[in-house]
C-alpha cells in the first residue's frame, strides 16, 4: 500500500515537472475543468432539480430507500417534469398520462433509445439484443424478426396458438401446488418454473421438470439478476466502482448469474446447430440459425445469444411476478377472491379454463388488470432522446436520459380515485363489461419500445390465474402477518417473499 502511494506521488511530481505546473495550479485547473463539465453538460432549459441533490452522487441517496414514493412526492412539489441527478448524469423524469403518452406514444421515435443500467449494458454485448438495444436499423430488424417468429410459434389466438401448452403447464402447476396439502409454502419457485417452461418451449423447444438441475440454476439466476440490478444503482452511476470490493457485490452476483444463463443458451445453440432441420424449424433458435444462413442476413451469433436471453429473462420475470402479485392480493382480499371463483364456477365449471372463456369472465380479467395497475412491474422505463426535443416548455438535448414514470400513471388520483385500494371494478363499465384500454394505463409500455411479448403475457396470465383460482382458495397462514405490498425495485417490482396456503376447493 505504501509503495502504491509513493508511486502515485512520484508520478504526480513527474507530471508537474514535465508540464511546468505547480500543484496549486494543477488543482485549480482540475476544479475548473469539473465545474465546466457540470455547467456545460446542463441543457439550456433543463427541468428543475428537486431539493436534496448532493455533490457528486446527486439524488441517489434520496432515491435509495423508497424511489417510487420519493418521485411521487417530488411530482406534487415540482410538477410532471423535473430532473434528477444520478451520480454525474441528469435524467429527466416524466410523470402523468399527458407527459408519458407524449414521449412513449405520440413522439415515440424521439425517445426511442434505451438507457440501460451499466451491468445490463455490459452483459447484452452493448446493445446486440432487443430489450436494451440502441435505437436504429439493427434494433428494428431484430424486433420485427423476433415478433414474427414468436407468432409462428404460437403467440396468437386461434389456430396454431400455444394455448394448449399453457393450459398443460397450468395443470402441472396446479398438481404441484396440490402436493402441499394446504400447508404454508412459498409459491415463487413453482410459479417461476411453470411460466419459464412456456418461454423455454418456444425458445429452446423443450420444457424442464420442476426438479431439473439445469433449470434450477436458470430459475435461481433470475431473482439474483433482478435484485442485483435494483441494488446496483451506485455502480450504474459510477461504473469504476465495479472494481471496489464489497461495493461491487451486486455486479459480481449479477455477472455470475448471467454467466450461468449464457452458458445454458450457448449449449442449446450448439445442439440446435447439430440437429437443425431446414424444412421443419421447431423453435426460436432454429429460426435464428436459418436466418443466419440467409444471404442478406445481419444476424450474428451474439445477436442470437442475447435475443434468446432477453426472451427468457423478460418472458419469465414479468409474468412470474405479476402472477405472484395476483395471488398476494387474493389472499388480502378474500371477498374479491370469492367473486372470481363464483364467476369461474358459473362459466367454466369443472373443465380447465380456455381462452374462449376469456370474454365471458369480465371480473377475472378486471382482477388481472387491477393487479397490473396497482403494481406496475416496471415502474419507470428508461429511455434516451434521439435528438433535441421540447417537453412542456423545456429543451431536452439529444442523448439525455428520460425516465417515463409508469407508476405515476397507474396511481394518479385524477384517473384512479383512491389509487392505493385494490378494486377490480375500476375496469368494469356500467354493464359489467371489461374496460381494456382506459386512459393512464400502460402496463406494457407503448410506442416503438412497447413489450413485444404482450399478447403472450396476457394469454399466460389469464390461463394460469383462472386455473389456480378455480382449483384453490389462497389464504395467509394462520397467525402470520399479512404479506407486504411495497415490493422491491429490481429489474421489475418484485413482491417481498411471502407464504400462503392453497386449500383445494
Amino acid at each position: 500500500m505504501a509503495g502504491a502511494v509513493q508511486w502515485i506521488a512520484e508520478s504526480v511530481q513527474e507530471i508537474l515537472q514535465i508540464s511546468g505546473l505547480n500543484l496549486q495550479t494543477l488543482l485549480v485547473l482540475c476544479v475548473t475543468f469539473l465545474l465546466a463539465c457540470i455547467v456545460f453538460k446542463r441543457s439550456r432549459n433543463l427541468p428543475p432539480y428537486p431539493a436534496g441533490r448532493v455533490p457528486v452522487i446527486g439524488h441517489l441517496l434520496a432515491l435509495n430507500r423508497a424511489p417510487l414514493l420519493k418521485l411521487a412526492a417530488w411530482r406534487r412539489q415540482y410538477g410532471d417534469v423535473f430532473t434528477v441527478r444520478l451520480g454525474m448524469t441528469d435524467a429527466v423524469v416524466l410523470n402523468g398520462y399527458t407527459a408519458v403518452k407524449d414521449a412513449l406514444v405520440d413522439r415515440s421515435e424521439l425517445f426511442a433509445c434505451r438507457a440501460p443500467p451499466y451491468l445490463l449494458d455490459a452483459m447484452v454485448g452493448f446493445g446486440q439484443d432487443i430489450l436494451f438495444a440502441r435505437w436504429g436499423p439493427g434494433f428494428r430488424q431484430r424486433k420485427r424478426f423476433a415478433t414474427a417468429v414468436l407468432r409462428k410459434l404460437g403467440m396468437k389466438v386461434g389456430r396454431g396458438s400455444i394455448e394448449d401448452n399453457i393450459r398443460e403447464e397450468a395443470n402441472c402447476l396446479r398438481n404441484r401446488i396440490a402436493e402441499n396439502n394446504g400447508q404454508p409454502f412459498d409459491i415463487a419457485r413453482d410459479v417461476t418454473v411453470g411460466v419459464a417452461n412456456i418461454i423455454c418451449s418456444m425458445v429452446f423447444g423443450k420444457r424442464y421438470d420442476y426438479e431439473d438441475e439445469t433449470f434450477r440454476e436458470l430459475s435461481e439466476s433470475l431473482p439474483v439478476l433482478s435484485f442485483a440490478f435494483g441494488t446496483g444503482r451506485i455502480i450504474r452511476a459510477f461504473p469504476l466502482l465495479r472494481f471496489v470490493p464489497v461495493v461491487n457485490r451486486p455486479a459480481v452476483n449479477a455477472w455470475e448469474a448471467h454467466s450461468k444463463v449464457v452458458s445454458v443458451i450457448r449449449e442449446e445453440i450448439s445442439r440446435h446447430r447439430e440437429r437443425l432441420d431446414r424444412e421443419n424449424p421447431r423453435d426460436f433458435l432454429d429460426y435464428c440459425l436459418l436466418e443466419q444462413q440467409a444471404k442478406l442476413s445481419s444476424l450474428t451469433e451474439e445477436n442470437v445469444l442475447h435475443m434468446a436471453g432477453d426472451l427468457f429473462l423478460a418472458g419469465t420475470e414479468t409474468t412470474t411476478n405479476t402472477l405472484q402479485w395476483s395471488l398476494l392480493y387474493m389472499t388480502l382480499n378474500p371477498d374479491i377472491q370469492n367473486k372470481v371463483q363464483e364467476e369461474l364456477d358459473a362459466v367454466v365449471g369443472e373443465s380447465l379454463p380456455t381462452l374462449s372463456h376469456r370474454s365471458q369472465l369480465p371480473y377475472v380479467n378486471a382482477c388481472l388488470l387491477e393487479v397490473m395497475r396497482i403494481r406496475a412491474l416496471i415502474p419507470a422505463v428508461r429511455h434516451v432522446t434521439t435528438q433535441e426535443v421540447k417537453v412542456q416548455g423545456y429543451h431536452i438535448s439529444m442523448g439525455t436520459w428520460v425516465l417515463a414514470n409508469l407508476h405515476s400513471l397507474h396511481t394518479d388520483p385524477a384517473y384512479w380515485p383512491d389509487p392505493d385500494r385494490f378494486d377490480p371494478e375500476r375496469f368494469l363499465d356500467a354493464e359489467g363489461n371489461v374496460i381494456n384500454n382506459p386512459k393512464s394505463f400502460m402496463p406494457f409500455g407503448g410506442g416503438r419500445r412497447a413489450c413485444l411479448g404482450e399478447q403472450l403475457a396476457r394469454m399466460e396470465l389469464f390461463l394460469f390465474f383462472s386455473t389456480l383460482l378455480q382449483s384453490f382458495t389462497f389464504t395467509t397462514p394462520e397467525g402470520a402477518p399479512p404479506p407486504n405490498t411495497d415490493g422491491v425495485c429490481g429489474l421489475t417490482l418484485v413482491p417481498h417473499p411471502f407464504q400462503l396456503c392453497a386449500t383445494p376447493r
